[in-house]
């Protein structure tokens, strides 16, 4: 298939970017988005112009790395990874708009790079649980009820790529954060920190310049792990109940 790409081009943090239109002919739709980029970049390698830059790292689906707005989507129009995503999709003769995320927290780098380690900067703040150090215990030694421990797993399989943050219109990191407290809110080894986690979470999450949630749900639209939007619900929970004991 033929393509016209808009591309964001901005060669630096500080500098103003803008879109810049490539034609691609010859697109195989067994491509994923990501080899369609490569072969993009090939391109403007072999005109001697600078190819575009852009995250990628597994390209499985599992690192959360591939974060891009297609055509004003989070992830493209599927509900996956932009690494997941292929070019059937699309349709021969197709315009297709790549953006970086847009949110105050995650600026820029260069072209499709952003800077998320606003979200590592959260899981720091409170994203853990108490270890002792030593061997590990046995694996079956802190029993779980069934439904908790699925609910558990469910929701960590949240590979933060950010995609919530990119959909929601407050450029809230809600969902982001709600799965991990929720993921370890609902585990016996997470009950020591479960309320002080929630308080110091929400303050870097603020303090990061995130948005705040209004319920409107395209974070969990958006999501490729599906993320449900209740984990928020956990969260606003947790947090009154820290408030209320004085947390």
């Amino acid at each position: 298939m033929d393509l016209t790409l808009n591309i964001w081009r901005q060669p630096d943090a500080v500098t103003h970017g803008a879109l810049h239109t490539y034609q691609l002919a010859g697109i195989s739709e067994d491509m994923s988005f990501l080899e369609m980029l490569d072969v993009l970049n090939e391109q403007l390698n072999a005109a001697g112009e600078d190819p575009v830059a852009f995250d990628s790292d597994c390209r499985e689906g599992i690192c959360g790395t591939c974060s891009l707005m297609i055509n004003g989507q989070a992830h493209g129009p599927e509900v996956t990874t932009t690494c997941q995503l292929h070019m059937r999709s699309f349709k021969d003769g197709d315009t297709i708009t790549v953006e970086p995320w847009r949110a105050d927290a995650f600026p820029v780098l260069k072209d499709l790079v952003t800077d998320r380690s606003a979200f590592d900067r959260i899981i720091q703040s409170g994203g853990y649980i108490s270890a002792n150090t030593g061997s590990a215990p046995e694996a079956n030694s802190v029993p779980a009820p069934r439904d908790k421990a699925m609910r558990a797993f469910n929701v960590a399989t949240c590979i933060g790529c950010g995609a919530c943050v990119a959909a929601c219109p407050n450029g809230s990191a809600s969902l982001f954060m709600g799965a991990k407290i929720t993921h370890l809110g609902e585990l016996p080894q997470g009950q020591p920190e479960r309320y002080t986690r929630v308080v110091d979470m929400v303050a870097q999450h603020d303090a990061e310049g995130f948005g705040g949630c209004t319920n409107i749900g395209e974070c969990t639209a958006a999501c490729p792990k599906e993320i449900p939007l209740d984990v928020i619900s956990q969260l606003n929970k947790d947090l009154r109940t820290a408030m209320k004991q004085g947390r």
